[in-house]
């Protein structure tokens, strides 16, 4: 399994409408085959940042989906971003 996990930076004043210019890729990925989930959100305690988490099956399923990266207009919005990618051998309940 890989997971995506990280946080991008925006403006404070265009969070909204970023995320809001990104729910047709969120389900867009959540419908693509080997993906496990996909989430993009507002952080609760920093008005400029947005969450990153994504869940995928094989990393094939992962390279199908991202394909170029995001669109220009929303890669220009981008401040700064810290974003990893995990492989995880195990799953276990909490």
């Amino acid at each position: 399994m890989i997971i995506i996990a990280g946080k991008l930076w925006v403006d404070a004043a265009d969070r909204d409408v970023y995320l809001a210019g990104c729910s047709k890729a969120v389900e867009q990925a959540r419908a693509a085959a080997g993906c496990l989930d996909f989430a993009l959100s507002a952080d609760l305690a920093e008005p400029d940042r947005i969450n990153v988490y994504e869940r995928w099956e094989t990393d094939e399923a992962l390279a199908r989906f991202r394909g170029s990266g995001p669109e220009p207009e929303q890669a220009a919005q981008i401040r700064d971003a810290e974003v990893s990618k995990y492989r995880i051998s195990g799953v276990e309940g909490p």
